[in-house]
């Protein structure tokens, strides 16, 4: 290619609004990402068996795999950029004042990515090898973030028992308070750590009583509080408030732009000024400090401003489907409906014969037989996950048909399942 085709091509990608996924490209997706490990907690390999060349492809494996809006491209391609280290890019300026109205916080930083946010709390917030922070024993920055507060910050973890609502017990929590510094045999706490929504209890939103508590507990013994609030945005639709009523009990703050909200990239890291200002150094620190990047914040500003809305919709579609699984197949799955909160459903699964590797594998297939049964082969790709159980994640590139699509696939799968299951117990 000629240097001067370079930038057509480019220019042509940016333009070039969302196509939809094929199945082929889905189910290549599908087998080269990881997935959880329902025993470990870590990752493998999951491959999609069958045809999958034909048909329509509901993608539910996470939020995280949505596509910018023409919006978003457009804006992308017109804004207006500078050199963002040096704080001259006007988009990203923008975007920074914008979060912080809306978060009621001092002062906001663009960053790349959820987990740099997050590590880069933990560094300011705990400014000395060695401090610890409390977190929930399910929390994402404890357990898919790779220790990173330990491995680069040189910051200790205690956990507390995370609840199935994502809280966890306040006494529990005080009594992991260490009072012996400085005594040189403990650590000294810092922090304390919250998931808003939690991801791997099902998406479920905070109690506004229970952070009131924390932040109350945290203040008691001079301690911060920092949330993990990737989704704080779907917590905020859910409650029915202002994103400013759920973080007036925080400190600081972590929000994603690149899942429900849709951008391609970008967190929003939030809390007082002098805060900002260290976290400014330290994503200096880990790299993070990109230029002309007001590109991927013109993106931002629409997520702020468009997409949170819109939200509501993916809600209710993820109870939509969550009420089909309870309706049609309870001796196959079991789901809890009350704790259907946001955008995230994750199911049990009853039948022994099927595993949760298994039925993934089936709701991404596509076969003739299921195309002469439904008229239309549908490819639902979904992540098995850990206690024998099924996550499903919903996003704006869902809609009410795609969700219609993938219960119709559930059925066909559970009836089709059921059926071997009593030709061989014959």
């Amino acid at each position: 290619m000629s240097l001067s085709a370079a930038p057509c091509r480019t220019l042509f990608t940016l333009l070039n609004l969302r196509k939809p996924l094929s199945v082929r490209h889905a189910a290549a997706a599908a087998h080269a990402l990881p997935v959880r490990d329902p025993d470990r907690r870590g990752y493998h390999r999951q491959s999609w068996p069958g045809d999958a060349t034909r048909g329509r492809v509901v993608d539910l494996r996470s939020d995280t795999v949505t596509k910018p809006t023409p919006e978003m491209r457009r804006a992308m391609l017109v804004s207006e950029v500078g050199d963002d280290v040096m704080g001259e890019d006007p988009s990203v300026n923008e975007l920074q004042k914008l979060a912080a109205d809306m978060f009621g916080m001092e002062a906001t930083l663009f960053v790349p990515t959820g987990t740099m946010s997050n590590l880069i709390a933990v560094m300011v917030h705990c400014r000395e090898r060695g401090d610890e922070m409390i977190v929930g024993d399910m929390c994402h920055l404890h357990i898919y973030e790779q220790g990173g507060s330990a491995q680069l910050a040189g910051v200790h973890s205690t956990t507390v028992t995370t609840l199935p609502d994502g809280t966890f017990d306040l006494e529990q929590l005080e009594s992991k308070i260490r009072h012996g510094y400085p005594d040189a045999h403990y650590p000294r706490t810092r922090l304390i750590c919250v998931e808003n929504t939690h991801n791997v209890q099902g998406g479920r939103v905070l109690p506004l009583r229970f952070l009131q508590e924390v932040r109350a507990l945290a203040d008691r013994y001079g301690l911060s509080v920092h949330m993990d609030g990737a989704r704080v945005m779907n917590a905020a639709v859910a409650l029915g408030v202002p994103a400013s009523t759920i973080l007036q009990h925080t400190h600081t703050v972590s929000v994603c732009l690149s899942k429900g909200l849709g951008s391609p990239a970008g967190t929003m890291l939030a809390g007082p000024r002098d805060f900002i200002a260290q976290a400014v150094r330290c994503r200096k620190a880990l790299g993070g400090g990109m230029r002309q990047v007001g590109l991927l914040a013109a993106a931002g500003k629409i997520s702020l401003q468009e997409m949170v809305g819109r939200l509501e919709k993916d809600h209710q579609n993820a109870k939509t489907f969550a009420q089909a699984v309870t309706d049609y197949t309870p001796s196959l799955f079991a789901v809890d409906i009350a704790a259907v909160e946001t955008n995230i459903l994750r199911f049990r699964m009853q039948d022994p014969s099927l595993t949760p590797a298994e039925f993934c594998a089936r709701m991404g297939q596509v076969d003739e037989e299921e195309e002469a049964a439904l008229g239309q082969g549908v490819s639902v790709l979904m992540y098995p996950y850990f206690g024998n159980s099924v996550r499903a994640v919903w996003h704006h590139d869902i809609s009410t048909e795609d969700t219609q699509l993938a219960i119709r696939k559930l059925k066909y799968v559970a009836s089709k399942h059921m059926k071997e299951r009593n030709v061989k117990a014959q």
